[in-house]
């Protein structure tokens, strides 16, 4: 078996400059993290999600858009503050709430968070659980590296 590494580069627009890469979670639903995500563990607690019991903790979080509440940022930041946060956002497009989070992250914990959206293609779609992200919202580039596993042929002579 023969594993070669695809590699898909993505345009999209930086809404909180930065880099980050790491191994991708996506939720395909919309989520809010008042009741979405537990701060203290990372946890995805929104049982609607499609994404219940996983963890966004030092993940790439790919999922459409916010919803919700004005207290998700002040959620988004106590998870930042419990060090169980992601370390980069991907959205089709973002919550205005969900940045200022982002910002407060940055200003009170030194913690910078890329946030980008509008992505070329919808990354719900194009990303998958397990790839390995690459976030540069200063350029709006995003890097997805995928294994992919292919039979080799019949060894000759």
């Amino acid at each position: 078996m023969q594993v070669l590494e695809e590699e898909i580069a993505l345009k999209c627009h930086g809404v909180f400059a930065g880099k980050a890469k790491g191994e991708a979670l996506v939720a395909t639903q919309p989520i809010s993290f008042w009741g979405g995500i537990d701060p203290k563990t990372g946890r995805i607690i929104d049982k609607k999600s499609g994404s219940f019991g996983k963890n966004i903790s030092g993940k790439v979080f790919v999922f459409p858009y916010g919803k919700g509440s004005s207290t998700s940022s002040a959620v988004f930041l106590e998870a930042v503050r419990c060090n169980k946060a992601p370390v980069a956002i991907v959205n089709v497009q973002t919550e205005p709430l969900l940045t200022v989070g982002v910002i407060l992250a940055m200003r009170l914990y030194s913690k910078l968070i890329p946030v980008v959206d509008r992505v070329e293609k919808n990354p719900c779609e194009v990303i998958a659980n397990q790839d390995f992200v690459e976030v540069d919202a200063d350029r709006g580039i995003l890097v997805v590296k995928r294994a992919r596993r292919m039979k080799e042929g019949p060894r000759l002579g």
